[in-house]
C-alpha cells in the first residue's frame, strides 16, 4: 500500500462553508471537511502521498483561506495502515432516508435491521465516499424519489427496470465519477439494473467494486476506469448520476445530456449553490442542442416533422440546495 501523510487542523466551526467554497474552488479532492455538530467542533483534512506534499498543500489552503478562521494549526502525520482505517471510520457514520439505510460495514454485525429496512454497506477505504457529504446526500434523495416515481406506477418495480434500460441493451443506471460507488451500488441494491459505473481513479474503481461485493451485487453492477468521453460512449441509461465538481460537470455538458434515455433523469451533484444558475445554463444549452441535431436527423429521415420532434424532447430542470451544497435534476422528455 503507497504511504499515506494526514495533513489536519481544526477549524472555526463558523468557517466552515468558507473552507467548503475555498476547496471546491482548487478542485482538489483530498481534502474534506469533518463536522462534529453537537460539540460545535470542525476540521479540515487531506491525504497525500508524502510529507513534502502535505504540508504544501496545507500552506496553499490556510493561506487561501486566512488564519483568523483556523481554531489549531496543522499537523502532518504519517499514518499506519491502522491509523489510516481508524481516521476515515471515525467520521463515517450510518444514515437514512426513510427505511433505506447507508451503513458502514464495520457496524454489520451489531446494526439492527427490520423487517422492511433496506440497507447499502459501504467502506470507502481510499476513495473517500462515505455518503456524508452533502452532494452525495443529494444524490441518494433524487435516487430515493425516482424509485418512488416507478413505484407509483401500475408497472411496479419492473415497469422501472425496463423504462431505466433505455432499450437497446443499454444500462439502467450510469455512474458517472463513481468515487466508492455509493450511487450505483445504492440503485442496485433498490431494485434498479443493470448497472455501470467509471472513475478515472483506479482506487475509486477498486474500492467501488469491493462494495458491490459485499452488497451482493457484483452481478449487477459493472465499475471501469474511465473519464466522461470514453465512460459515456455509446451509452444511455434513464438515471445517469454525476457527483462531480461544477467545472467538470460544465465541460462535459455535452456528452453527460447525450447519456440520458427518452424520459431519463440525470442528476448532477458536487457543486456549491451558487454554482447551480452557471451549470444550469450550460446544460440547456447542450440539451438545445441535441434537440436540434435529434430533429434534423428526424427531419432528414422525413419520419418527423421538425416541430414534433423539439415538443417532444423538452427538458425540465429543478435544483435543491442542502448547507451550501446543492444539485440540479434535469429531466428528459419523451
Amino acid at each position: 500500500m503507497m504511504p499515506v501523510v494526514e495533513c489536519k487542523f481544526e477549524v472555526k466551526p463558523e468557517a466552515i462553508k468558507a473552507f467548503e467554497a475555498q476547496i471546491a474552488s482548487l478542485a482538489d479532492l483530498r481534502w474534506t471537511v469533518w463536522e462534529d455538530r453537537p460539540a460545535n467542533r470542525a476540521w479540515v483534512a487531506g491525504y497525500f502521498g508524502s510529507r513534502k506534499e502535505a504540508e504544501a498543500a496545507g500552506r496553499r489552503l490556510a493561506e487561501a483561506i486566512g488564519p483568523e478562521r483556523i481554531a489549531r494549526r496543522a499537523v502532518c502525520r504519517k499514518l499506519a495502515d491502522a491509523d489510516w482505517a481508524e481516521s476515515y471510520k471515525a467520521h463515517f457514520k450510518a444514515w437514512r432516508i426513510g427505511r433505506r439505510f447507508w451503513v458502514p460495514e464495520w457496524e454489520r454485525g451489531t446494526r439492527r435491521i427490520r423487517p422492511g429496512d433496506e440497507v447499502v454497506w459501504l467502506d470507502p477505504g481510499m476513495a473517500f465516499g462515505t455518503g456524508n457529504h452533502e452532494s452525495t446526500r443529494l444524490c441518494c434523495q433524487r435516487l430515493v424519489e425516482y424509485l418512488g416515481s416507478g413505484m407509483r406506477s401500475a408497472a411496479g418495480v419492473e415497469g422501472l427496470r425496463t423504462a431505466a434500460a433505455g432499450g437497446n441493451g443499454c444500462p439502467g443506471v450510469i455512474d458517472a465519477g463513481c468515487g466508492s460507488g455509493i450511487l450505483g451500488i445504492s440503485a442496485a441494491r433498490f431494485g434498479l439494473g443493470p448497472v455501470v459505473g467509471f472513475d478515472n481513479d483506479p482506487v475509486a474503481v477498486r474500492i467501488s467494486r469491493e462494495n458491490a461485493s459485499l452488497n451482493q451485487v457484483s452481478g449487477s453492477v459493472e465499475f471501469f476506469e474511465g473519464d466522461l468521453s470514453s465512460g459515456l460512449a455509446g451509452r444511455q441509461a434513464g438515471l445517469v448520476f454525476a457527483n462531480i465538481l461544477a467545472d467538470v460537470l460544465r465541460k462535459g455538458s455535452k456528452e453527460l445530456v447525450g447519456a440520458v434515455a427518452p424520459g431519463g433523469w440525470l442528476v448532477l451533484s458536487g457543486m456549491l449553490a451558487g454554482e447551480v444558475d452557471d451549470v444550469r445554463k450550460d446544460f440547456l444549452a447542450a440539451a438545445g442542442r441535441s434537440q436540434r441535431s435529434h430533429a434534423d436527423q428526424k427531419a432528414r429521415r422525413g419520419s418527423h416533422r421538425r416541430e414534433q420532434v423539439r415538443a417532444s424532447a423538452d427538458w425540465r430542470a429543478v435544483s435543491r440546495r442542502l448547507g451550501e451544497w446543492a444539485d440540479l435534476l434535469l429531466i428528459r422528455g419523451e
